[in-house]
């Protein structure tokens, strides 16, 4: 009987263990920090935590693009928990974006993100400790904050870059790391874990959501509302430990109580880092301007947003001998972090009800009194489809909009002209009035002009959404109503039998969309190289021709398969009965030419930069669905060109185009290839034979250079600083002039506004056409550049094609792809890649 009592008790010990808390190196089987942990097993502790733990939730929130889990926790008191879609719902209220009366409960919400970059590897070790002590019922001084505080976790913003660094450094790691950064351990290959799949920068994403990771995290996001919002980091190795506040920079819609309680953020991390004897640095580098930041995103919407920055990322392993002679290792990483996380936990806890109270009052105040000189927007439907883009844009964000019920004239700040005229808004334009929740966003996302306190910030200065979009735009200081909802044209259906031919405009993406589905059927579609009009419709140059005659071919019938895609991609499609114009060239003219269905290779591999290359992958497979052949730098000079007749080369820094490689192209391309080279892959060509770019020489430069005088020989060091950002451009907006004659310009007016990144500058083609120019007045009419940045800007090419035998070059100075959030350059990059030479 004793022996009976004595395995019952054991059964019950053991089922007790079971639903124990256990820390994260009794979970994951070794210490933590002394390996990379692989994403799947820190989802699977965080669903441990949560099994055991009545005060913790945990949930998918979506899937990355290799189909890894985007997750979350939840954790507060045991009775917040039970009334958390309360609390949830009533923090949704302060916002004004939920309608009924507030509960002032001062319970306040904090949201951490950690591991966006995937190699900086730390800080998903990192969370997993924070999660510990948070869900630890023996830790009293956690859960007394946790009675006021509802925290928020999301353990890895990108969990395939993350694994992609783990997996590299587990497969080249010592087994006993070495501290010595000369080792493999410590350089990544190509492309690095930093980036998602795409690789694109997700920390630059966020209010664009180009990338499934940030339009997820946006969703739930909007859900919360979180009071405090901090992104988890790593920065070079012997860079100390940064947390706020941050640097300027600041956007002048920042509120003074948000830029307060930075520093008290701050101030209390420093009060641990101090007993410890860290190092760190605040107000330096990381400024709060560029609005698709983890910091500054949410705090345009109303939460202390907050970057902090451990020494490490991947080139730090598991250990690295710093310049001091020290080893950091991937232990010491974690624990700073951790500090701040509880840090930042046990502040706001401190401040719940101030922080519920301020977050209510800034999207109060954002409603009843907006910030800044205009009060409204007029977004003008020039352009259905890039309307209804940036429609589907302003509801991921919450932002209102609509239209005015009769049309009416005014008077506004336009952004073509940057200057005050009369416009007439009818029905059919996008309102936005900023007395709404979103007030301070729609300033920092629509004005034209960002205001810079200081010209010394860490990214673009320049992202106001009608230039990005190609969209006529209006500023309005009045307050402008926008009652109507704004409606969506819908296409009209297909009745006509068997027309003479279908004919299509092409002004946007998704005719783009639809041009790659008729071209992957096989259809024989014509492109118009001269405006025309039929049956009274006008069509300008580039408008898709599509007859019956040469497309018998098609299984089950053209008739079947346009009105089937028209459906599909709501493509704007008119059919006639015959190919007599009423004026300008008719439909079997040869001046609507034969389309050539594009066959793409594009140079992948170490010499791009893989930002340029993701931004080119991502736009064919995720935004217009066409296929393409990546080609790494390893091995393309081993591969037919004659497979291809478009070569796309990215922005980067290539080595392997020498003599012969370059010659091979060139020859390539007089036999009919198009060359597509993008940013600094032009350097790689220039002055090449066969190749018509040059860099911009004034002959003029050496007699207008003055003998520096002893006041400029003696200037101060942080003088000189200053006086290199004269020469620099960040990523200001410029007038391009278009010759929207030519096929790369199709679907254009004679102006684009282009982001430009760079101050290279390349001569005008003497043997080519100069599609995008700059001609004397280079000044941005947006953002910030140098002086003398700008003045070298005069009379260079930003767009330019090359014809060469058959073949044509396009040399595309600007990356019109930039970020993926550039949407008026996805129609000109289109251009080159399908218009072009047919």
């Amino acid at each position: 009987m004793r022996y009976l009592l004595l395995g019952f008790i054991c059964i019950v010990n053991v089922a007790l263990g079971q639903k124990n808390l256990q820390t994260p190196s009794e979970f994951l089987g070794y210490e933590l920090g002394s390996r990379f942990t692989r994403h799947h097993r820190v989802v699977e502790y965080f669903k441990h935590v949560a099994d055991v733990k009545e005060n913790v939730l945990y949930k998918t929130y979506g899937e990355t693009y290799e189909h890894r889990p985007l997750t979350y926790a939840i954790i507060s008191s045991t009775e917040n928990i039970k009334n958390i879609e309360e609390i949830r719902l009533n923090n949704l209220r302060r916002t004004q974006l939920v309608k009924g009366n507030v509960t002032e409960d001062d319970i306040t919400i904090v949201w951490l993100s950690y591991n966006i970059h995937g190699n900086e590897a730390s800080s998903i070790e990192a969370s997993m400790k924070t999660m510990y002590a948070l869900a630890d019922a023996n830790n009293k001084s956690t859960q007394e904050w946790l009675k006021n505080t509802v925290v928020i976790i999301d353990p890895c913003v990108n969990p395939d870059g993350r694994d992609r660094y783990a997996n590299f450094y587990n497969q080249y790691g010592n087994k006993n790391f070495n501290p010595n950064g000369d080792d493999i351990e410590h350089h990544e290959v190509w492309p690095g874990g930093r980036p998602n799949h795409y690789l694109f920068d997700l920390n630059r994403d966020w209010a664009w959501q180009t990338q499934t990771e940030s339009a997820s995290r946006s969703k739930i996001y909007h859900e919360w509302m979180p009071h405090v919002h901090v992104d988890y980091h790593e920065q070079f190795v012997n860079n100390p430990y940064y947390f706020a506040p941050a640097a300027e920079p600041f956007h002048e819609v920042i509120t003074s109580w948000q830029r307060e309680f930075q520093s008290q953020i701050g101030k209390n991390h420093a009060k641990y880092f101090d007993k410890e004897n860290w190092l760190y640095f605040t107000r330096e580098n990381f400024d709060l301007l560029y609005p698709s930041y983890g910091d500054t995103y949410p705090t345009y919407n109303g939460a202390i947003g907050m970057t902090y920055e451990q020494a490490g990322h991947g080139y730090a392993g598991l250990g690295i001998i710093t310049e001091y002679g020290d080893t950091l290792t991937l232990k010491d990483r974690i624990e700073r972090h951790y500090t701040t996380g509880i840090s930042t936990v046990e502040i706001a806890s401190k401040n719940a009800a101030k922080l519920s109270e301020e977050f209510k009052a800034y999207f109060s105040k954002n409603v009843t009194s907006p910030i800044g000189t205009y009060k409204s927007f007029v977004v003008k439907n020039n352009n259905q489809d890039k309307l209804d883009a940036l429609s589907k844009f302003l509801d991921k964000h919450m932002i209102q909009y609509g239209s005015v019920s009769s049309s009416k004239s005014l008077k506004g700040y336009s952004y073509l002209t940057r200057n005050t005229k009369s416009f007439t808004v009818s029905g059919n334009d996008l309102v936005i009035n900023t007395n709404q929740p979103a007030s301070r966003l729609i300033k920092a996302l629509f004005e034209p002009e960002t205001k810079l306190s200081d010209t010394l910030t860490y990214d673009i200065t320049a992202w106001s959404l009608p230039y990005a979009y190609g969209l006529d735009a209006y500023a309005l200081t009045e307050n402008l109503s926008n009652s109507n909802e704004f409606k969506k044209e819908t296409v009209s259906e297909i009745e006509a039998e068997s027309p003479y031919a279908y004919i299509a405009k092409y002004n946007a993406l998704e005719d783009v969309k639809w041009l790659g589905y008729l071209l992957k059927k096989d259809v024989n579609v014509r492109l118009a190289h001269e405006p025309f009009t039929i049956n009274g419709d006008s069509f300008e140059r580039g408008s898709l021709v599509i007859t019956q005659r040469n497309n018998e071919h098609i299984k089950g019938g053209l008739d079947n398969l346009i009105k089937e895609s028209v459906k599909k991609y709501e493509a704007n499609v008119i059919a006639v009965q015959t190919g007599f114009s009423d004026s300008g060239v008719d439909l079997g003219s040869s001046k609507i030419a034969k389309l050539n269905k594009p066959e793409i290779a594009v140079i992948t591999g170490p010499q791009t930069s893989s930002l340029s290359y993701g931004e080119i992958w991502h736009f064919f497979e995720q935004q217009i669905n066409y296929p393409i052949t990546s080609i790494s730098t390893d091995y393309f000079s081993r591969i037919d060109l004659d497979d291809y007749n478009v070569l796309i080369v990215p922005n980067g820094f290539y080595s392997m185009f020498d003599d012969n490689l370059v010659k091979s192209i060139g020859e390539w391309v007089s036999g009919g290839g198009r060359l597509i080279l993008i940013g600094n892959a032009i350097s790689s060509f220039k002055e090449k034979s066969g190749f018509a770019v040059k860099e911009y020489l004034d002959s003029d430069d050496k007699k207008k250079k003055k003998e520096p005088t002893e006041e400029e020989l003696l200037r101060t060091y942080t003088e000189l600083e200053r006086d290199n950002l004269s020469s620099s451009i960040f990523g200001a907006i410029f007038k391009i002039e278009l010759d929207n004659t030519h096929p790369l310009a199709y679907g254009y007016s004679k102006n684009y506004y282009s982001l430009k990144t760079s101050s290279t500058r390349w001569s005008y083609l003497e043997d080519g056409s100069n599609v995008g120019v700059i001609k004397e007045d280079s000044k941005p009419v947006s953002g910030f550049a140098g002086s003398k940045a700008v003045s070298k800007l005069d009379k260079s090419l930003v767009f330019g094609v090359q014809s060469k035998g058959r073949g044509e070059v396009v040399y595309l100075v600007d990356n019109p792809l930039f970020r993926g959030f550039w949407e008026n350059g996805k129609l000109l990059f289109s251009n080159a890649v399908f218009m072009v030479g047919n």
